[in-house]
């Protein structure tokens, strides 16, 4: 990505990274504040998995019908709206003086999230000039996530001590705040509408729809249906494999390290010192994700997570190998993760079916990880956590398999950097 094209498209990248930074700040911000909201609500143990599991649901459903959502109210339409919806659900969770009407805002804002990820991926993509452009400023985004993490696990510590629910509705009005100021800056930004007007004229030279979201389904039933289900299953399977663990170490990393007898003071610590690590490597990938050298970041990050978890399993849970694992994981991660599966779908499929296609993959995703979630606590206790993670080493093969398939699947059909 050259010089000239980074400072014109980062305005944009900004705009769809807030969303990114809400997205994982509404996971992280309830993860971090749950106990925070059952004492002040006086929730029982059945409600709070009820809101957790309703906001991973949400926002499989979100990113499950953001085709459906782009079909009906056009790309840039949806990208402009999508968080005031979210704005709307945070403002419920601040004012909710119950379960009922918590689960509302976390619904409302756990569907906007999930839509709106693929949806401002697919419009930078729509308005970068070319594949290799696009490439980077969608890895950029990851960057703007990583910093939502940080955020969450920044705000969570800094209020932990404020009595009652106070401190969790806190926690969620600055991101309600921020839903507002991204809804503000693309609808009324007079150069993202340039951006996109050329956007369309780039997606017209091309020969492709502008401004218009088809199935992804549709790609299966053409002449090119081979190549597109290749690309297809290797990106699935490999995304699932890695956000399995991924969602772990999201939801679970807090609750893993207090079970290995770290205080909450040291496990939300570690949250905040562990992601900087994963921000700093998270900027680094960015900018190599529109050159050749991306593919050998990709080797290095499997090797590194894969090592990651036959370490803590060697450790035999132990506090300290538990952090330093995670430190690595964190790193691993970000070179062999969500950013390289974003490029990797925006780069492979016509820009017409990227929203619908990543929407589809992003919410049975987080499907499966609802689904496993539910059985997580009882595997990284200290005495099952040994062997649950040689099972995640195994897991992290997989997706390199997957990963390793679609390097050369892009290579025989010249597709993105390869």
């Amino acid at each position: 990505m050259s010089n000239t094209n980074s400072k014109k498209y980062m305005p944009l990248v900004g705009a769809a990274g807030i969303g990114s930074m809400l997205g994982s700040g509404i996971i992280i911000g309830l993860s971090a504040t749950i106990t925070v909201w059952q004492e002040g609500l006086g929730l029982s143990t059945g409600e709070v998995g009820i809101l957790s599991g309703a906001l991973t649901f949400a926002i499989a459903a979100g990113s499950l019908l953001a085709g459906y959502v782009t079909k009906l109210m056009g790309l840039i339409r949806a990208f402009n709206y999508m968080n005031i919806l979210y704005a709307a659900g945070a403002l419920i969770c601040v004012l909710s003086g119950n379960f009922y009407m918590l689960l509302v805002g976390l619904i409302l804002t756990g569907f906007a999230s999930g839509a709106d990820l693929p949806i401002s991926l697919t419009v930078i993509s729509h308005d970068a000039p070319d594949e290799k452009t696009s490439a980077g400023l969608v890895a950029s985004t990851q960057v703007f996530w990583q910093i939502g993490v940080l955020g969450s696990y920044a705000m969570a510590f800094i209020v932990s001590r404020v009595e009652g629910a106070f401190g969790a509705r806190i926690v969620f009005g600055i991101l309600g705040g921020l839903a507002v100021i991204a809804f503000m800056w693309r609808i009324f930004s007079q150069k993202f509408k340039e951006l996109h007007r050329e956007g369309d004229r780039y997606r017209a030279a091309e020969g492709t729809k502008s401004n218009t979201e088809v199935s992804f389904r549709t790609l299966f039933k053409g002449n090119a249906k081979s190549k597109y289900l290749s690309f297809f299953l290797s990106i699935i399977i490999f995304y699932v494999c890695w956000n399995l663990l991924a969602n772990t170490f999201g939801q679970f990393q807090t609750y893993m390290l207090v079970k290995a007898n770290a205080s909450q003071a040291l496990a939300t610590g570690c949250g905040i010192a562990l992601n900087i690590a994963g921000l700093i490597c998270g900027i680094l990938f960015a900018s190599a994700a529109g050159s050749k050298h991306r593919n050998k970041f990709f080797y290095v990050g499997i090797v590194i997570q894969a090592a990651a978890m036959i370490g803590i399993a060697l450790g035999g849970g132990a506090l300290f190998m538990i952090v330093a694992m995670i430190a690595c994981y964190n790193i691993g991660n970000q070179f062999a993760g969500e950013s390289i599966y974003k490029v990797w779908t925006q780069e492979s499929f016509p820009s017409e079916a990227r929203a619908s296609m990543q929407g589809f993959i992003n919410g049975f995703s987080r499907l499966c990880c609802g689904l496993f979630a539910l059985v997580t606590p009882y595997l990284v206790v200290p005495e099952r956590i040994q062997s649950t993670m040689y099972g995640f080493a195994v897991i992290v093969l997989i997706s390199a398999a997957a990963g390793t398939i679609m390097l050369r699947l892009q290579k025989k059909y010249g597709v993105g950097q390869m």
